[in-house]
């Protein structure tokens, strides 16, 4: 899986998820997964 991959399934998962603490713990990976897709498009 890409990470732009990762990204997508992360932001389909907040569309439909309900649950406080998911959606917490999803909103984190998601923050850092842009942020490493950030840096990727930085080294270039």
């Amino acid at each position: 899986m890409t990470l732009q991959q990762y990204i997508d399934e992360l932001r389909a998962e907040l569309e439909w998820n309900d649950d406080p603490a998911e959606i917490r713990q999803i909103k984190a990976e998601l923050k850092a997964a842009l942020a490493a897709l950030d840096h990727r498009k930085r080294e270039r």
